[in-house]
């Protein structure tokens, strides 16, 4: 198979799809103010390819803040595309689209990976999608779009989830997620007083959340938002760690990016050596990979602002396009099977 990237720094459609001839399957990255347009003009020009879209930036060389971009797969992929609806309150009404589409494509486990761009609820759609592809044993990639709203061929949603069943008709696919971050010191939290809603984390071992976090990193209420980026916290998830950025501050608790429940443990983590763990995932793909078509990944907004403060984002691109065809987007939340993490990297590697 062969991936696709095109882009245009002023938005315009035509100029970022120049050169793609018989796509497969089709990934859109657009603007708020111009995501409607471009959706329609898409369907226009391949009517009929599955595609998929949320608003969000796109990058392979460079990041794209602002315009348009996008990644298409071709020549040996088959695909279907479409979205389950209400995930604010039902996606599991929506559910035998997704069985149907598992079916048209022959999904099966080592060959077939699911794209999806979320509008929301995050963690209850990885559930919900998580009962049909594990069937199949077919892993996820995917992450949050902006602004509440996603595409799935040619139509313009919200609340919703839109996904890509995406089948390599030449060889293996494999999930993968980056964590660039471990624990410090022995601090282990019991959560409390949360709104699962809302996001909100109250009280840590019968604390006030945002005091205890003050305490440790010894950090004002203005720097917790940008402190985030070293320290977030970690969820336990069976052997592995998920982890939780903190949104914003709300009285005495933390708003944070995705769900925390009452009785959660919680830990707090510190950046590591991200530089060398980035080698060390690229090393890795490469041994499982000798012979790779493309690399789709998702990075984290938090990932992509921490990269950039410390001028590693661009020299991270270039070692990641060491890999081949690499292209990706930037997430308000990334996917990985059915987890929902923040401040993370998933990728889907197509030999």
């Amino acid at each position: 198979m062969k991936q696709f990237f095109g882009m245009s720094l002023s938005g315009n459609l035509e100029e970022a799809l120049r050169g793609l001839r018989t796509p497969q399957f089709i990934m859109l990255l657009s603007t708020d103010s111009q995501f409607e347009k471009h959706v329609e003009e898409l369907e226009k020009k391949f009517p009929g390819v599955p595609s998929i879209g949320c608003i969000g930036m796109g990058y392979q060389a460079r990041v794209v803040e602002q315009g348009v971009c996008v990644i298409a797969f071709s020549d040996g992929v088959c695909a279907a595309a479409n979205v389950l609806e209400e995930v604010s309150t039902m996606p599991v009404k929506y559910i035998r689209r997704l069985e149907e589409d598992v079916k048209a494509v022959n999904a099966s486990e080592g060959t077939t990976v699911c794209i999806d761009f979320c509008s929301g609820n995050d963690a209850c759609v990885l559930t919900t999608i998580h009962t049909v592809l594990s069937q199949r044993g077919i892993s996820l990639v995917g992450g949050t779009g902006d602004q509440g709203r996603v595409s799935a061929n040619g139509k313009v949603y919200r609340d919703a989830v839109a996904y890509g069943i995406v089948r390599n008709l030449g060889g293996r696919v494999k999930t993968y997620k980056e964590n660039i971050y471990h624990q410090m010191g022995d601090y282990r939290f019991i959560a409390s007083n949360t709104d699962r809603e809302h996001y909100i984390l109250g009280t840590l071992n019968g604390k006030p959340a945002k005091q205890v976090y003050k305490d440790i990193l010894h950090v004002t209420d203005e720097e917790i938002l940008t402190r985030t980026f070293q320290n977030p916290f970690g969820k336990l998830n069976g052997n592995d760690t998920c982890i939780i950025s903190i949104k914003e501050v709300q009285g005495n608790a933390l708003a944070c990016f995705r769900q925390v429940n009452d009785s959660d443990v919680l830990l707090l983590l510190e950046l590591g050596d991200y530089k060398a763990i980035a080698q060390e995932t690229i090393q890795k793909i490469c041994r499982e990979f000798p012979r790779r078509s493309a690399v789709f990944s998702v990075n984290c907004l938090f990932r992509y602002k921490l990269f950039s403060q410390q001028g590693y984002m661009q020299p991270y691109l270039q070692e990641m396009a060491a890999l081949g065809s690499h292209a990706g987007f930037v997430g308000y939340g990334e996917h990985y099977n059915n987890r929902f993490v923040n401040q993370s990297m998933t990728c889907v590697v197509f030999e």
